[in-house]
């Protein structure tokens, strides 16, 4: 057989003889070729007899010089079906089914489906079909539906057996192995990051328990089983998890001397919060101090506090939650729902006196407040007062009569005195008490706008009133039905003696939280027993 364009194939024997010729003649230049005997496959065909000596014979393909886009000759002589029905035994056959392959002597022009390889042209591996016709070479069957690549398999012998898709267990293994790798290091990673952060974290609590003075905190407790008693040293992750976080969604209130939080305990129990601004490193003696006289407190009227975190960069108070807000939102901003008549503020006037009288006097050593003010008087679920926020308090001596530091407090409510000498005594709580009684019988604010937008102080305008008789002219409206004329004298009057610019004769605490229960009691004292 002979495909090709143009070519003609002789086979003759050793001394000349032809023992058999084809010829291929092509129509057109896109091989469509008929042979000599009239075949339209574009092959030509011939048979020889079976008595050639094979070892000596010789092919001759010539190749008609033509414009034609042709190949050179591809011979074999085969018989298909011959060959699937052969049995017996070859020696008795009258035709020998045989094939022949040769190459031209004269090199390929075109090998357009194939690879060209020591000038012969055939489909490269895992292709078949002709290499001589365009897109001649095609996918074995075996290989057509790989997803991955074909191979080849061979026997022990190194015979080619069949082709295969390449399987890819090899690779997934690898594949797997890297994956697991990469995964354990990657957690192995993050591990090592959350144990370095741990111990950083640890290491730094640790330094700020050190440096708020939890060392000497600790030192106060073994040496006094009363405040170990009531006094729990909480640590920063418990505090997190009572405000979530410190979300901005639990936010009491804010002062002057940090941010109050509301929160929940792990045992259930609600609580305030309060994160204190940055404290100075050589007044932390002073805070754990003050925070073990406040802790043996145990007054009705004072906020408790229940202890302290010292793991944060600045320490953290733990207080009982008063529910019913400030009294300065009741007299200022009051509900529709809730009015504070005029028995309910001399309560509170009478239990803040004595809460505050209590600090100056009865426990174990004198306490200034030091910010005495609406805002800092909280109401239980009774609406009994309750003094706190005690951020800017000085613990002193009991033979001491003032302390010498820079002055802080809330305008309004500062001592004059105390503002000009920078020296805090018992008489300036006593002060800030008067501007609290004037806010409950006026409902005006310690700072007033005027109507040039000036400010005025209340405190200034009170005594002014107070000289020229017109007290009853700054009652507050919503009260005046609720008691009597003499009543509203008499908190006039004492507030008038607290508000005094000389500190010395003013009032102590403890002779207002008399007076205050006499005025409750409907028995007025005399404000001339007073009189300093």
């Amino acid at each position: 057989m002979m495909e090709g364009c143009e070519s003609r194939a002789v086979m003759k024997s050793q001394n000349g003889t032809i023992l058999a010729s084809c010829a291929s003649v092509c129509l057109s230049d896109d091989f469509n070729m008929i042979d000599t005997n009239g075949n339209g496959d574009g092959r030509c065909t011939s048979s020889i007899g079976l008595d050639i000596d094979f070892d000596y014979f010789e092919i001759d393909v010539f190749k008609q010089q033509t414009n034609s886009n042709s190949c050179n000759a591809s011979v074999a002589l085969i018989d298909n079906d011959f060959v699937t029905n052969l049995t017996g035994s070859l020696s008795n056959l009258a035709n020998f089914p045989t094939a022949l392959q040769w190459k031209s002597k004269f090199p390929p022009q075109v090998c357009d489906g194939g690879r060209l390889e020591f000038g012969n042209c055939s489909c490269p591996e895992f292709y078949e079909g002709n290499p001589y016709l365009p897109n001649g070479c095609q996918v074995v069957q075996a290989c057509q539906n790989c997803k991955t690549r074909c191979q080849s398999s061979y026997n022990r012998k190194g015979n080619f057996v069949y082709f295969h898709c390449k399987t890819l267990w090899r690779a997934s293994f690898l594949a797997f192995f890297i994956g697991v790798g990469v995964v354990l290091l990657a957690l192995s990673s993050y591990w090592l990051y959350i144990f370095v952060k741990l111990k950083r974290e640890i290491k730094q609590k640790a330094k700020h328990f050190k440096r708020n003075g939890g060392l000497l905190l600790q030192q106060q407790m073994s040496s006094d089983e009363g405040v170990a008693e009531t006094t729990k040293v909480f640590t920063v992750t418990e505090l997190e998890f009572a405000t979530d976080n410190f979300n901005d969604n639990r936010i009491l209130g804010q002062g002057g001397q940090g941010m109050v939080y509301k929160g929940m305990l792990m045992d259930g129990k609600i609580v305030a919060i309060k994160t204190a601004k940055k404290v100075d490193e050589s007044q932390v003696e002073q805070f754990i101090n003050e925070l073990v006289i406040l802790s043996q407190i145990n007054h009705r009227n004072v906020v408790k506090v229940l202890g302290c975190c010292l793991e944060t960069e600045v320490p953290i108070l733990v207080y009982e939650f008063i529910p019913n807000g400030t009294l300065y939102e009741l007299i200022h901003d009051p509900s529709e729902e809730f009015h504070l008549n005029w028995k309910m503020r001399l309560q509170i006037a009478a239990e803040s006196a004595g809460a505050v009288a209590y600090l100056h006097s009865s426990s174990s050593a004198p306490i200034y407040h030091r910010d005495i003010k609406s805002t800092n008087i909280l109401l239980d679920e009774k609406y009994r007062a309750k003094v706190s926020d005690f951020g800017t308090s000085k613990a002193i001596n009991i033979d001491q009569t003032h302390v010498t530091t820079v002055v802080l407090g809330t305008y309004g409510y500062l001592d004059p005195e105390y503002f000009q000498s920078n020296q805090f005594t018992e008489k300036s709580d006593v002060y800030s008490f008067g501007v609290v009684l004037v806010e409950l019988i006026t409902g005006k604010k310690p700072i007033c706008p005027t109507g040039n937008g000036g400010w005025i102080n209340l405190a200034t305008e009170f005594l002014t009133e107070m000289e020229e008789a017109h007290m009853l002219d700054m009652l507050d409206a919503r009260i005046i039905s609720e008691g009597k004329e003499d009543e509203f004298m008499a908190i006039a009057e004492i507030a008038r003696k607290c508000l005094n610019m000389n500190g010395k004769q003013r009032p102590t605490m403890k002779e207002i939280a008399v007076y205050l229960d006499g005025v409750r009691s409907s028995h007025i004292p005399i404000v001339r027993d007073l009189d300093m």
